[in-house]
């Protein structure tokens, strides 16, 4: 599958950090996990920890699927708003799905520690109302978000205005989220894992796998095999082909960041934005002193759709930016176009399927795709472990 176009931002910035041998012999283990990017170096790291003897294939290169792309926006809003996914899956269940994110962007922090390649960064979160009539739905948003404990605060048109200096109605602003360099945390994951004995594989491809009464069985396109007690798919939205119910829908999205910027503040905290509007536009800035925009998604997943679409939408991210800042002016320095899915209740998918007891799902799909990833990793280890994680429902193929 054609993840991304060419050229995204984070893959020219540091360019091939790592590359790893092809699998060239028969191998044993107690755990493969098919995905190098983001979602199973994140898995890798929750199996090592819990000592778990790992190997990680991929057909590509590490993190140059979607991780490449990913604008990695660390939040613990879920696509789907708490007022909504209520309805869809109760009020327990909801909140505790929006609680495991915020705990998973500290998580993160205390992964990434003083790891400077990942640039991990504490930012506040504005979301807006892009319009008057989104106002009401917005405003509850945050009284649910008060009630369990959530850091909140509303913001009036005034206070907008003073703070970012843009023209909106009404926003909430969060305390928690930040951001991060997806492919470099990546790539520092597995480098840290190997120390304790994470085995990675480049360039190697599973043509197929069955699943025996006791263990797994994967076989390359060179006819190399691997035994495992257990496999964690983490090949993020390539997963679908192995899954026999629908359980997303693909589209694209689109980005854009600008030249660097002379001045390293360029609003409140530098905190990331977005709106209620749908699809939504979003902002953030880079450490460079860059800032990234992105949106306008499409409902497709062609890819040559897609990257012949990029040059127009690169233009409307650059106008949407500049009628919410006209004063700073935006020159894009890079552009590029991903793939993106979304579920019908906007969390992931994490677990078995039934009848599969050896084959487990790390699927963060959505916009929060690194923190879903994070709660993925954290319930198969436990789970590998023989050990009950009662999150892990929440997640499941039969929601």
């Amino acid at each position: 599958m054609d993840l991304r176009s060419d050229f995204p931002f984070w893959l020219l910035d540091k360019g091939l950090i790592h590359s790893y041998p092809s699998l060239l012999k028969d191998i044993s283990t107690d755990v493969v996990i098919m995905g190098a990017g983001i979602s199973g170096a994140l898995a890798a790291w929750h199996l090592c920890d819990a000592g778990f003897k790992t190997v990680i294939v991929d057909k590509r290169h590490v993190g140059m699927g979607s991780t490449a792309a990913s604008t990695a926006l660390l939040q613990y809003e879920i696509d789907t708003p708490l007022s909504e996914l209520i309805t869809k899956c109760g009020e327990y269940d909801a909140v505790s799905s929006y609680l495991l994110c915020l705990k998973a962007i500290e998580d993160l922090e205390k992964i990434c520690g003083d790891w400077p390649e990942v640039s991990f960064t504490r930012r506040p979160s504005l979301q807006y109302a892009s319009y008057k009539k989104d106002v009401p739905l917005l405003k509850k948003e945050y009284e649910l978000r008060k009630q369990y404990g959530i850091a909140v605060q509303w913001l009036d048109h005034t206070a907008i205005k003073n703070k970012f200096g843009f023209e909106k109605d009404d926003a909430i602003l969060s305390r928690d989220a930040a951001e991060v360099k997806a492919y470099g945390l990546t790539h520092a994951l597995l480098h840290h894992c190997r120390q304790k004995g994470l085995e990675v594989y480049d360039h190697t491809t599973i043509s197929n796998f069955k699943e025996n009464k006791r263990n797994v069985e994967l076989i390359t396109d060179q006819g190399k095999k691997i035994k495992a007690r257990k496999l964690v798919i983490a090949c993020g939205y390539e997963s679908a082909r192995y899954i026999p119910q629908k359980v997303q829908t693909l589209q694209s999205t689109y980005a854009i960041i600008s030249e660097p910027y002379t001045t390293n503040h360029h609003w409140y905290h530098n905190a990331l934005i977005w709106e209620t509007a749908r699809p939504y536009l979003y902002l953030r800035t880079t450490e460079d002193n860059r800032i990234l925009v992105g949106g306008k998604d499409d409902d497709f997943s062609d890819p040559i759709r897609r990257d012949k679409a990029l040059p127009a939408k690169a233009k409307a991210l650059e106008r949407a930016f500049n009628k919410l800042f006209p004063s700073i002016h935006f020159r894009t320095d890079f552009k590029w176009a991903g793939s993106f899915a979304s579920t019908k209740d906007g969390l992931p998918y994490i677990g078995c399927l039934p009848g599969k007891p050896h084959t487990y799902f790390a699927l963060g799909l959505g916009g929060n795709g690194i923190t879903f990833s994070l709660i993925a990793g954290q319930i198969i280890a436990n789970l590998i472990s023989g050990k009950q994680d009662n999150n892990a429902r929440l997640f499941g193929f039969d929601r």
